[in-house]
């Protein structure tokens, strides 16, 4: 490929990530296109100076092509720059969030108070953005919470090199993808070690998938997860009495609905007594919005065109109530566990408008803590390896998570720096 083609590839692929397309059509390409390439600016950066540097330094600075390639390499090099900015951005956007959801004061419930070493951007991590293999962390792979095969498996990730651990806390992560698509190996794997580092114990699931298994199958083998954690993981070191859950896309909305809904019968069929509820928890670019009742061209467009046929394999028409049932902005309650919730304000997947939605909705009827970070120029799935991005997204839900954990176990009043009915936001209609 010729250096003009390249640098016009790269061209376009910046502009993409800069300004995806919002409409439901080209959302799926353009977070195709985008996301990596986003998460990975400092690399393209390099790159595209590299190649530019190499094309000059033989010599081919003259001709039509030289010079639009230049032209774009250099158009591409300054978006690439103010990704980069956004990335590190992030960092006080997520301390921001926590100050205003939690209190100034909420680090003086931390373990210790992060140091700016703590808190610096990961460049080193960045020369390997898929290694995950962490020397400090144990898994145990493949236990059975279910008889569905290796849709009913998970995995339990440990501290590793320590005497066996006692009333750990307890971390539940719920994969995306579509409810159609994922596994539980390949997303949340930064903030899985992370957690499990700092002494939490961790657990990844499978759920059953459509279109073999329509709706509710999805959230029922959430809620047997979660029962299946509170009778077992004391076994694991962890404390059964603590369980926080967390989830990304499709993952993001099952952790929220399992959060909203303890003990729902209907999502738990043979197991109505059991215990599923959580004390936190933290979706990250869920949807929120299944029965389209905020009127977002994106959740109804999401519903009729993929939900209807593929996930719930019937129609808004013909079973308004089951689309309610599941859409966790329908959900809330005064009783609704703390939320930390995280969103890309560029998700070209998942419009950024659920989020605020449904944090409005939160803030406006829980009780309890309600924090919201978005993201500026984070596209969908920003977190699933490493990144600046994804670096200060873990090490912002650890400071959460710890500071929930202690604040919990030392007897404390969980409670927002605000009262909730003090936050301004748009209601969603019914």
């Amino acid at each position: 490929m010729s250096f003009l083609r390249r640098q016009a590839l790269v061209a376009a692929l910046t502009a993409n990530a800069l300004r995806p397309p919002r409409n439901q059509r080209a959302g799926v390409w353009s977070f195709a296109a985008g996301w990596l390439f986003g998460e990975t600016a400092p690399q393209m950066l390099a790159l595209t100076t590299l190649d530019a540097a190499t094309h000059l330094t033989r010599g081919r600075r003259s001709g039509v092509a030289a010079k639009a390639g230049l032209a774009l390499a250099g158009a591409s090099a300054l978006g690439l720059a103010h990704m980069v900015r956004q990335s590190r951005r992030a960092k006080g956007v997520f301390e921001e969030a926590l100050v205003e959801g939690l209190g100034v004061d909420y680090v003086e419930q931390l373990d210790q108070v992060p140091d700016p070493a703590d808190l610096a951007t990961p460049w080193r991590r960045l020369a390997r953005p898929f290694h995950f293999a962490d020397r400090d962390v144990k898994v145990i792979r493949n236990l059975a919470y279910t008889e569905a095969g290796r849709r009913g498996h998970l995995d339990i990730y440990l501290p590793a090199g320590r005497d066996a651990i006692q009333d750990a806390p307890v971390l539940l992560q719920v994969h995306g993808g579509a409810w159609t698509l994922g596994a539980k190996e390949h997303q949340a794997r930064p903030l899985m070690n992370q957690m499990a580092a700092q002494g939490w114990v961790c657990v990844a699931i499978n759920y059953r998938l459509a279109p073999r298994d329509p709706w509710p199958a999805h959230i029922v083998d959430v809620k047997r997860a979660i029962a299946w954690v509170r009778d077992n993981i004391a076994d694991y070191g962890g404390d059964p009495d603590y369980l926080a859950i967390t989830g990304g896309s499709a993952g993001g909305h099952l952790a929220a609905l399992a959060a909203l809904t303890p003990g729902d019968p209907a999502f738990q069929p043979g197991f109505e007594d059991a215990d599923t509820s959580v004390r936190a928890a933290v979706p990250f670019y869920g949807v929120y919005d299944f029965a389209g009742s905020t009127g977002l061209s994106n959740a109804i467009g999401m519903r009729d065109a993929f939900l209807s046929p593929k996930v719930m394999q019937t129609t808004w028409k013909d079973a308004p109530d089951l689309f309610e049932a599941a859409s966790p902005i329908l959900r809330v309650t005064p009783d609704a566990p703390d939320f930390f919730v995280i969103h890309g304000d560029l998700d070209s997947l998942v419009a950024v408008d659920q989020a605020r939605l449904f944090t409005s909705e939160l803030r406006r009827t829980s009780e309890k803590s309600v924090v919201y970070a978005e993201l500026p120029g984070a596209q969908h799935a920003f977190d699933v390896f490493h990144s600046i991005r994804s670096a200060f997204a873990v090490q912002a839900v650890d400071r959460y998570l710890t500071w929930h954990w202690n604040t919990w176990r030392h007897g404390l009043e969980a409670d927002s720096g605000a009262d909730p009915r003090d936050m301004q936001g748009d209601r969603p209609a019914s």
